[in-house]
């Protein structure tokens, strides 16, 4: 929760032009405290639309112990699904049509699994149009995750993703590039994050977009804000990821390859696995390839219990911050995005 200039402390004024939020009264006088109502477009497989899920809420629930959040997930017709998340879906989701009618405050659209560069071939490519189209014009915020920030690059900003040569698959270092930015304020300089993807959006192609970046790393730019700086948030890393979620994805790998559908084993992921950790793995494949074991080996509940989170803390932190800016410039009515006093075109007056 912000601070309130209540007086002519110029501390006041210096706080608030390092980045951190401070209203003045007649802003904090508009204000209601009220639930806040954030949508989860869910875009991932099968395998991961409820780890999905937990993660996000999770991130969300941990970030604010004052808001009350309405969290509404929905996904998009034109995604295959199985009987399971189907009937998952069914039960427990609204329909695009349905968050329309209803509105939102802010909007988390999660990646989706699609290694080809070309995204004008996934199924659920127009959709996702709509979607992103219809919550520019109605939503306070929409925060992007991996393949959702290559998404809204293309289709606002005409930036088309381009193959890495190799998957980023790991924990990265990350750099804060802008330190006034509202968003990493309280946010350490130098944070991790998971990465794990095939294709990226390269700096120069997020500054010839007029994003501006503030978060970047040697893998790349994780964390951008569209022109106004606020509207759309990007991330192009994980950090909703679990301690495990990467320990999980190598082992679908390994599958794979055992499948036939990978030419490789795979590699480990970039600093992620401690050296006794990789020498149980590579125990592992020896066993594997030798027929003296099966995928039902897999050491997952050993590695789990010495895996590091380095990443956990910086991501609430940013999301914290996220939520904490909609709050403020949200209207009060939640068809509506912003407060009558807010400019679209530079919601957080910076």
């Amino acid at each position: 929760m912000p601070l309130i200039a209540h007086s002519s402390l110029p501390s006041f004024e210096r706080l608030q032009k390092r980045g951190e939020t401070i209203l003045s009264k007649e802003r904090a006088a508009q204000q209601d405290i009220r639930e806040l109502h954030i949508g989860l477009l869910n875009m991932m497989p099968d395998a991961a639309l409820e780890a999905t899920e937990r993660q996000f809420f999770r991130l969300v629930g941990h970030s604010n112990q004052v808001a009350q959040f309405y969290i509404h997930p929905f996904s998009l017709s034109s995604i295959k699904r199985g009987e399971s998340a189907s009937r998952h879906i069914k039960e427990h989701y609204k329909t695009f049509d349905e968050i329309k009618l209803q509105g939102l405050d802010a909007l988390i659209i999660s990646g989706a699994n699609v290694s080809n560069p070309d995204l004008t071939q996934a199924p659920f490519y127009e959709q996702l149009r709509q979607v992103v189209e219809w919550s520019f014009e109605n939503v306070t915020s929409t925060l992007c995750s991996c393949l959702a920030t290559h998404a809204v690059l293309e289709f606002k900003y005409s930036q088309k993703r381009i193959p890495n040569g190799k998957k980023h698959w790991g924990i990265f270092p990350h750099q804060v590039v802008d330190r006034s930015h509202p968003l990493v304020k309280g946010v350490n300089t130098r944070f991790d994050i998971p990465h794990s993807r095939y294709n990226e959006i390269s700096e120069a192609q997020f500054n010839k977009a007029g994003v501006k970046i503030l978060a970047a790393s040697p893998v790349g730019v994780h964390l951008a804000v569209s022109p106004d700086l606020f509207r759309i948030v990007f991330f192009q890393g994980h950090p909703e990821y679990d301690s495990i979620s990467l320990l999980k994805e190598y082992k679908r790998e390994v599958a794979l390859y055992l499948e036939g559908n990978r030419p490789d084993y795979p590699p480990f992921p970039d600093n992620y696995l401690s050296l006794q950790n990789c020498a149980i793995l590579d125990e592992f494949k020896a066993k594997l390839l030798s027929n003296v074991a099966s995928l039902s080996d897999f050491p997952e509940k050993l590695i789990m219990k010495t895996l590091d989170n380095t990443w956990h803390d910086s991501a609430s932190a940013v999301i914290n911050n996220w939520i904490g800016s909609v709050y403020q410039i949200t209207n009060e009515d939640i068809k509506l995005p912003f407060m009558a006093s807010v400019n679209p075109l530079n919601p957080l007056n910076l």
